[in-house]
């Protein structure tokens, strides 16, 4: 009999769930913001989705997840925005507004909004 390669015959598959969790903050601003500085909004300032205040921004997972802030309902581009995690006094949304445009005006809506993902997988393996 010739010599023969020998080898295991395996099937496998592999299911894989993104669970994405979406998390947004809320802000009136209750000064002018002139163009040219920095809007800075402290954790506690914000409001929860349910209305009560925030204590804490989260941390974000890295390659994981992302925020976006809308300022009057507009989506911000991503460059203007910096975000800090933490609670009172440490976690923040700076937000530098561009020189030479509009400022944002008293009474304004920021909305931050959080999104991150909890992937999982699992492997079922066949002979």
């Amino acid at each position: 009999m010739a010599l023969q390669l020998m080898k295991l015959l395996v099937t496998a598959a592999t299911t894989t769930e993104v669970t994405p969790t979406d998390t947004r903050f809320f802000y009136v601003t209750t000064s002018p913001t002139a163009a040219g500085s920095t809007l800075t909004i402290d954790a506690a300032d914000f409001l929860l989705d349910n209305g009560t205040a925030a204590t804490a921004l989260p941390a974000l997972a890295v390659n994981n997840s992302y925020f976006n802030v809308f300022i009057n309902a507009v989506l911000q581009m991503e460059g203007i925005s910096t975000y800090t995690p933490g609670g009172t006094g440490v976690g923040s949304l700076a937000i530098a507004v561009p020189a030479g445009g509009d400022g944002i005006p008293t009474g304004t809506p920021i909305v931050l909004e959080l999104v991150s993902f909890a992937p999982s997988s699992s492997t079922d393996v066949t002979t």
